[in-house]
Order: C-alpha cells, then sequence, then structure tokens
C-alpha cells in the first residue's frame, strides 16, 4: 500500500503540460492567422496595384481622336520644318565641319519608342569622336552625376560649335526626321534609353504607352531640382501622358521657345 501511495504521488508531483502546449497550440494558431491574414493583404495590393495600372493604361491609349488629331500636326509640322528650316540645316552642318572635331555630321542614339520598341533618334554631332568611352573623358564626379542623370554640367566632351548648338535646341533638329516616320511626336515625353526603364519601375509600361517627344512637360518646365534621383522627373512625365491634350501640348511649345530664350540669355 506504501508503495502504491509512492508512486501516486510521484505522478501527481510530476509537472504538467496541458496548459503549456495548450498556449504553444494558441500562438502557433495565432501566428497562422497572422501570416495568412499578410498574405492575403498582400495579394489585394497586388491586385489593387494591377488594377491601377491597368486603368492608366486605359487612360492613356483612350484618347484616340486626340492620338490621330496630333499625329496630323506631327506631319504636316515635320515636313514643313524641314522644307523650311534646309538652309538652316546646311549651314549648323558646315560650321560642324570646319571645326573639324569628328568625322560625323549627324549623330544617332538608340532608344525606346512607343510600345517599347526600339528606335534610333538624330540629332547634330555636339561631341568630339569616341565620346561614347565616358569612363575615359568624364572625372569621377562628372560619372556619378552621368550614371544618375544621364547627363553632365560642363561635359568637356562637348564641342564649341556643339554647345551653341544645345543652348539653343538647334542640335536636335534632324528628329524631325523621327517625327515625319511616326517615331516620334512634336510634344511628348522624352525618350529614353533602355537603362533609364528601371527609373520608371512600374510606370514603365505607362510612359512607354505613346510616342516620345521631340519637346515635352519636363524640358519645357523642369527646374534645377527636377532630376531623376528626386523622382521629379519621372512624376512630370508620367503626369503628361495621363493628361495630355492639345492645348496643354501649344502651351508647352511655347513654354519650350521660352525655356531656350532664357538659357541662351544665362550663357547655358
Amino acid at each position: 500500500m506504501g508503495m502504491v501511495r509512492s508512486v501516486t504521488l510521484q505522478y501527481d508531483n510530476r509537472p504538467s503540460g496541458g496548459a503549456k502546449s495548450s498556449a504553444a497550440v494558441k500562438e502557433r494558431t495565432q501566428a497562422v492567422n497572422t501570416a495568412v491574414g499578410e498574405r492575403r493583404i498582400s495579394a489585394e495590393q497586388h491586385r489593387a496595384a494591377i488594377a491601377a495600372k491597368k486603368k492608366a493604361l486605359k487612360i492613356a491609349r483612350g484618347k484616340k481622336t486626340y492620338d490621330t488629331v496630333k499625329r496630323v500636326f506631327d506631319v504636316a509640322g515635320s515636313l514643313m520644318g524641314l522644307i523650311v528650316l534646309s538652309p538652316v540645316f546646311l549651314l549648323i552642318s558646315l560650321l560642324i565641319i570646319a571645326e573639324r572635331s569628328g568625322k560625323r555630321v549627324f549623330f544617332k542614339q538608340r532608344r525606346l519608342g512607343m510600345g517599347g520598341k526600339p528606335i534610333y533618334i538624330y540629332k547634330f554631332r555636339t561631341m568630339i569622336d569616341n565620346a561614347e568611352d565616358v569612363t575615359r573623358w568624364l572625372s569621377g564626379e562628372q560619372l556619378k552625376q552621368y550614371y544618375s542623370e544621364y547627363k553632365v554640367e560642363n561635359d568637356p566632351r562637348v564641342t564649341r560649335v556643339g554647345k551653341f548648338l544645345r543652348r539653343t535646341g538647334l542640335d536636335e533638329l534632324p528628329q524631325l526626321l523621327n517625327i515625319l516616320k511616326g517615331e516620334l511626336s512634336i510634344v511628348g515625353p522624352r525618350p529614353i534609353q533602355e537603362s533609364e526603364t528601371v527609373l520608371y519601375g512600374k510606370d514603365k509600361d505607362l510612359l512607354l504607352s505613346i510616342r516620345p517627344g521631340l519637346t515635352g512637360y519636363w524640358q519645357a518646365y523642369c527646374s534645377g531640382d527636377t532630376t531623376y534621383t528626386n523622382r521629379k522627373r519621372q512624376r512630370m512625365e508620367i503626369h503628361y501622358v495621363l493628361h495630355r491634350n492639345l492645348l496643354w501640348d501649344i502651351k508647352i511649345c511655347l513654354a519650350t521657345f521660352g525655356a531656350i530664350v532664357r538659357k541662351v540669355k544665362r550663357g547655358q
């Protein structure tokens, strides 16, 4: 009888695991429910982002009448520009040749057009030959700016004639050919390089849903702090894609001329 009592006491004195087991099960259940809830929220956010993207693309592509009228103006404007400005083309070509800074008069660069289709935009050459070798010509600080903003202040590769052409915007006159071919529009987002698409993230398809432009909202109205780094440039380009209209295009063209005049006066 004493042996039985001893065994019973030993059994009764063992620590009870029922409460701990119940708490552990409860914690695991809460963790699973939390994980499921987070996945549900994440999925909902993903669906919302896709829906917003589709809606934005629908808005961007839903201006068929506007796009048709704009294309008519693009063809007429570029054709008239090429005819009227042909003496200017000849004069600039002679200036570039006389400077003897390189063998070519024109320069073409690979960019992305509507739908992400690769195009080559034309410019008057404003840099010395082999300017693509940026590590040879640019300092460390300039390279940092080049890789973040795709442009450099006081670029040592730019020729004397090139500085004048850039300051006046005349270097981009050959892009009238791109407009006539249907690769560009007179007004639109700036045509970007493929490496720049990552800077637009989820808005990349939206940016590429319309023809890029010879000039645009960003070029006409940007200020010194409008950069890729602070994302102001991206916001301006996407804002134009979503809200573009003919009246705004006319205002952008006028603002572009004003911006060029200001740059010439400042000697930039």
